[in-house]
């Protein structure tokens, strides 16, 4: 799934991002499971190795925006307005840790969310119309395009920033 996007760079990246249709926000509403696509971007492997787990996205376009395991079942949705971007961005090495795997275990409870931290809406991102999920305490975007019925590909775009992350979004089937 994941394994067969892979990009040289973040230009080959928005080659295939450019391509692909917009999605509706009403079209993400449900759970789904996150991956990151290697640009070369100082997050590329850093939420994985933390426990990334993905999104969930509310009928009323409200969101989590980060969930993350908790042990074996349990999904936490963390809150990113608890933890500075450009700190995470300079750390990048250490959040590849496992000292900062077990650290952010350790810091999870604190940062747990209390409820939706983003909204979806329609934005013009590339020069096409589609869903986006602005966080709302921090200067994030996400930006979101179909690859097939259920995966997307996304990008965050992080204010002041000229580097995007690149991850591919997949839904995890209602029981």
């Amino acid at each position: 799934m994941s394994a067969s996007l892979s990009f040289a760079g973040e230009a080959e990246a928005f080659a295939l991002f450019d391509t692909l249709p917009p999605v509706l926000p009403a079209e993400l509403i449900g759970l789904w499971r996150g991956h990151g696509l290697p640009t070369g971007h100082p997050l590329d492997g850093v939420l994985e190795n933390l426990g990334w787990y993905g999104k969930r996205f509310h009928g009323d376009r409200r969101a989590d925006a980060l969930l993350f395991r908790w042990g074996e079942r349990r999904l936490v949705p963390i809150d990113p307005a608890k933890i500075p971007v450009g700190l995470a961005l300079h750390l990048s090495g250490f959040g590849r840790s496992r000292a900062g795997h077990n650290l952010f275990s350790h810091l999870m409870r604190g940062l747990r969310a209390h409820g939706p931290v983003a909204s979806v809406r329609q934005l013009t991102f590339r020069g096409v119309e589609s869903a986006a999920m602005t966080y709302d305490r921090k200067p994030i975007i996400d930006h979101f395009r179909r690859l097939d019925e259920d995966r997307v590909m996304a990008v965050m775009e992080i204010a002041g920033d000229e580097r995007h992350y690149v991850f591919l979004l997949e839904r995890v089937p209602e029981s």
